[in-house]
């Protein structure tokens, strides 16, 4: 038999980096099977994304489209992070002006495939029509795009059955197994983008496995019709590509977790977008130091609007550290002295999280799936949802400090932890994600 063929395969992320970094390792995974790679995104986006590895180099090619001007989007933005969730939808209209450019790229380039994202409403017929196969690659869980239901009726015609909020707050009608999974959040702004992708792909490729979530990733392909494959956790590869050791910034931190008993510290981070009021930034900080617990607080604020409570930091001076700026989260996951992880239930954080083996303390702040996460792994016994109020959504001092020390200390807590440890076999297995990677690249091969 003749060896399969070498593919062209373009990556075409959407402009948020939860979203760029996923897509990134992908193309690497793919890279590394011998085929040659398009990467594409903006000027500012592609100088930011971490260095190619030299032996992948060659196989990468790093595509840059300019952004069109957008009347209410600063010049420089090319990414969610650069922006307040209020100007996001002007960088979406941006994204819309990009179709030209891609156009002209795939006429000119050929590539065998492109893997897409949910945004690109737009990039199905233009992919049918050059006979260009496509795929849209989920960086969320099954469950996640299952809630919204099939593409052609819920989505795209927005024959939704839910009609009121609380309808969200139970399970879809057309999940058909028990499940937890539901939301709090009616906010759905870009569920046809999403609809018309699914529509409009020939494959939908899913950052998950089987051991996860079977039941969801079999609903997903039922419910839209066409192959829905698992292609792994992409668990982080090397803790090495993400920060040296001589790097000044994770020198300081190692400095100080390593004076921190082992398993004693609780690592906060809620990611580079999440945005808290200044209620609720209250209630967290004022959480932490109810809790009495080390803490190592990763505190990216959008703008100065919100600030720390009177005194906070000087109460909690040496059990508590709070940080302002980027950090090698892979390192401090990694330290000996983190014993847990408050997050905000983004996908890509519960995967470093528990690559670690690290329970999870979740407080979902202002994105759908995050809700939906919080609640899965929940269910999975790997960590706990801070409790809120149902009537409004607001939690308190007391409900952050308590799931904390349940996580962490009392006796309750030690399932979580035991499960977390256990599940760390799972998503720390390399060999076990490159079969999922392997079957992947072989679909591609044969289904062009």
């Amino acid at each position: 038999m003749s060896e399969p063929k070498k593919l062209h395969i373009a990556l075409f992320p959407w402009l948020a980096f939860s979203h760029i970094i996923p897509f990134f390792e992908l193309a690497k995974h793919i890279a590394q099977r011998g085929h040659n790679i398009s990467f594409i995104s903006t000027p500012r986006n592609i100088q930011r994304l971490p260095k190619i590895p030299s032996n992948l180099a060659p196989l990468i090619d790093l595509v840059s489209l300019h952004l069109p001007t957008v009347k209410h989007l600063p010049r420089d933005a090319e990414a969610t992070s650069d922006l307040t969730s209020q100007k996001v939808p002007y960088l979406k209209i941006a994204y819309d002006g990009l179709q030209g450019p891609l156009l002209q790229f795939l006429k000119t380039s050929s590539p065998d495939w492109i893997i897409c994202d949910f945004a690109q409403y737009w990039l199905p017929p233009m992919a049918s029509n050059l006979e260009i196969s496509l795929a849209f690659f989920s960086i969320l869980g099954a469950w996640s795009v299952s809630f919204f239901g099939s593409s052609s009726s819920a989505m795209i015609k927005g024959e939704d059955p839910r009609s009121q909020p609380e309808d969200f707050t139970v399970v879809p009608e057309w999940i058909p197994f028990p499940s937890k999974v539901k939301d709090s959040d009616v906010g759905v702004s870009d569920t046809f983008r999403v609809g018309s992708v699914l529509a409009g792909c020939d494959v939908i490729a899913v950052r998950s496995c089987n051991e996860l979530e079977a039941e969801f990733l079999r609903l997903l392909g039922e419910l839209h019709g066409k192959p829905c494959l698992p292609i792994c956790l992409l668990p982080p590869d090397d803790l090495d590509a993400t920060c040296s050791e001589e790097n000044d910034t994770w020198l300081t931190i190692r400095e100080w977790l390593d004076k921190q008993n082992k398993g004693s510290v609780v690592y906060v981070a809620f990611g580079s977008e999440a945005e808290l009021s200044q209620p609720e930034l209250n209630e967290l900080a004022l959480g932490l130091e109810l809790s009495e617990l080390p803490f190592f607080w990763v505190l990216r604020k959008q703008d100065n609007s919100v600030e720390l409570p009177d005194g906070f930091k000087d109460r909690v001076k040496g059990r508590g550290m709070v940080w302002t700026s980027w950090v090698p989260q892979l390192r401090i996951l990694g330290h000996e002295s983190v014993g847990g992880f408050f997050t905000h239930s983004g996908y890509g954080s519960v995967v470093e999280a528990l690559y670690s083996g690290l329970a999870l303390i979740m407080l979902p702040i202002n994105i759908i799936d995050q809700g939906l996460i919080a609640r899965v792994f929940g269910e999975k016994k790997v960590g706990v949802e801070v409790t809120r109020d149902e009537s409004d959504g607001s939690f308190t001092k007391e409900s952050v400090a308590d799931s904390m020390r349940l996580v962490m200390v009392e006796k309750e807590g030690e399932e979580y932890r035991d499960n977390a440890k256990e599940m760390r076999k799972l998503f720390a297995d390399k060999d076990f994600h490159d079969q999922y990677l392997d079957h992947f690249v072989e679909f591609l091969q044969n289904d062009h």
